[in-house]
């Protein structure tokens, strides 16, 4: 399709005819001269097609209000990997500190893994009801504040209920699983907004063609200020994700509601941030009820096994009642849109169940080795770390390498490098337990009765922090995998489903939490090695297919990513469009 097509104005050079005037055909050599004798494009203009394909294109810098909410994502993830960081050990071990250290509920290992997989699950469902308020009813901005005060009702009954009297009162079971529903509904109306309001608060639209300080001719290319926003957005949640450095060390010394405590008093600073910045952010107002009519749309698409059934046309011309739709025929090409963003999501599920593995199984087994002092759950911190050092290193270093050699690193490349960097972090926590089996005093039944000092059980003897190199696999998977996957749901989703796609996207997360409740009764010794070995494998041939069935897309990229060039900055709600059509009809 041509950028004509896409409502983009293309700039070709400037020829008098397809033949020169001798009447010889035009050669290659003769179109690279008349490319190079097109004149300059003056600074803030778009480049024509010889400078888009020779000038080298740059990312912009970031505006403050971008910033503002990148800091109340950091806030959150402080929050909430802080908090359910403690959780697998909070459920699994018993109150009296016998199962190998602190604990609350004793529900075990499977128990444990079960309810941290549900919460995990719970949290990635919920993104589509935070995006329905949002687009139908307030807006993102409006959206975030009132889950930030349901976020705050849920830690706070978290912290009531795991003080130790409440525990010894039988109060932790139930404060727990109405904590995490709280949370989970809390973060979930977060999470499908914060990610495209940092991105709506970059406004350009447009390549644009511009002088640096060195006199170097540039493009500015708005799909690369994107990436750069989505990496640093990534970079600040992680960052956020250092809590865990805290609170494992608060739950061993003083108790889990220290560090639960931690965790509200941070996320009351981010609610903070995000109403006292309020004048600063670009706040779109909601588009109507996008979400509930493109479901409806979708079901009359899978009735009539026709993607333009829902047009109001179609619908006139096969017999219908196009004045039963509440929506236009652009309304059904932006869902069309949206549906190629959402089909490049299929694969993700495999990915997340790969991703959970740190935050519940990785730490029940480094609880398995002898931590010299190092809480099992403090080692999910270098899943973050690895993320904050190679940001950067890929950021300043990397991509500017190639795009200086005009090489594209498209998001479906990097995608499917995530998905088989992810393979590695799990064939290397297949090894890590194989030889915590091959080490005694327990072998292939760590923390056995035989074990036990002092009336406490003792690890095997080996050290935790061989399992270091699991996490840095699983963070930088991230960086290629999860960062990329934010930006493609935001730059390939029309303006109006913004939202809406970002949900979609966040319920692969869903959908993996549910693999990986499946496989909960396969998470005992010694059947566990045997479960990474598996994941292992799907995720690395999750990534070759990912590839293969998709590569054709990042053809398409700068088209693709074209769409909204001439999209209004704040467009007006769609319902209101629409009643003023049927007034002047």
């Amino acid at each position: 399709m041509s950028a004509v097509e896409h409502g983009v104005e293309a700039t070709q050079p400037a020829l008098a005819s397809d033949t020169p005037i001798t009447g010889a055909p035009v050669t290659e050599k003769d179109q690279v001269v008349d490319e190079k004798a097109l004149p300059d494009t003056p600074d803030g203009e778009e480049p024509n097609a010889f400078e888009n394909k020779t000038l080298r294109h740059v990312a912009e810098n970031l505006p403050l209000s971008a910033w503002l909410v990148a800091i109340v994502e950091l806030c959150e993830r402080f929050t909430y990997y802080g908090m359910s960081g403690l959780f697998q050990n909070y459920i699994q071990r018993p109150l009296d500190g016998t199962g190998g250290g602190p604990g609350a509920l004793g529900m075990g290992h499977q128990g444990a893994t079960g309810l941290t997989t549900f919460f995990q699950f719970w949290c990635y469902v919920t993104p589509i009801f935070g995006a329905i308020v949002a687009d139908q009813y307030l807006g993102k901005y409006k959206t975030i504040v009132l889950f930030c005060v349901v976020y705050l009702v849920g830690l706070l009954i978290l912290v009531c209920t795991s003080i130790p009297t409440a525990l010894e009162n039988g109060a932790g079971i139930g404060g727990f699983i109405v904590s995490i529903l709280i949370i989970g509904l809390g973060t979930g109306g977060i999470k499908s907004n914060v990610a495209p309001l940092i991105a709506d608060q970059y406004k350009r639209k447009k390549m644009a063609v511009s002088t640096t300080k060195k006199g170097e001719r540039v493009i500015i290319d708005p799909s690369l200020t994107i990436q750069r926003i989505y990496m640093i957005f990534y970079g600040c949640i992680n960052i956020g994700s250092l809590s865990l450095l805290a609170t494992p060390y608060m739950e061993r010394d003083i108790g889990f509601w220290s560090a639960y405590l931690l965790c509200l008093c941070m996320f009351a600073v981010g609610t903070a941030v995000i109403i006292c910045g309020r004048k600063y952010y670009v706040v779109r107002p909601p588009q109507g009820s996008v979400i509930t009519d493109a479901f409806k749309a979708l079901w009359i698409m899978v009735v009539n096994r026709n993607m333009d059934a829902p047009k109001p046309t179609w619908q006139a011309e096969n017999g219908g009642n196009r004045a039963n739709l509440p929506w236009d025929d652009h309304f059904i090409d932006e869902l069309k849109r949206a549906l190629v963003a959402c089909r490049v999501f299929a694969f993700y599920p495999i990915y997340w169940v790969v991703y959970g593995q740190f935050s519940s199984n990785f730490v029940t087994q480094a609880g398995q080795m002898q931590g010299h002092g190092i809480p099992n759950d403090l080692m999910q911190n270098f899943d973050p770390i690895s993320i904050i050092v190679f940001i950067p290193v890929l950021e300043s270093l990397v991509y500017p390498v190639l795009r200086r050699l005009r090489i594209r690193f498209r998001p479906i490349s990097r995608i499917s490098l995530g998905f088989i960097v992810a393979s590695l972090a799990m064939m290397y926590a297949a090894i890590v337990q194989h030889l915590i089996y091959s080490a005694g005093p327990c072998y292939d039944s760590p923390l056995c009765d035989a074990s036990i000092v002092d009336g406490t059980a003792q690890p095997n003897n080996i050290h935790i922090g061989i399992q270091t190199p699991a996490y840095f696999f699983i963070g930088i998977s991230e960086i290629f995998a999860s960062v990329s996957g934010l930006e493609y749901a935001y730059t390939k989703a029309p303006p109006s489903m913004k939202s809406f796609v970002q949900s979609m996207y966040l319920l692969t997360n869903a959908f993996g939490s549910a693999l990986a409740e499946a496989l909960t009764p396969a998470a005992f010794d010694p059947a566990i090695m045997w479960m990474f070995v598996g994941l292992a494998c799907a995720s690395f041939l999750a990534g070759i297919l990912f590839f293969f069935i998709y590569r054709h897309l990042n053809d398409a990229e700068d088209e693709m990513n074209a769409l909204d060039a001439n999209d209004p900055d704040v467009p007006a709600p769609r319902i209101e469009k629409l009643e003023k059509d049927k007034e002047q009809n």
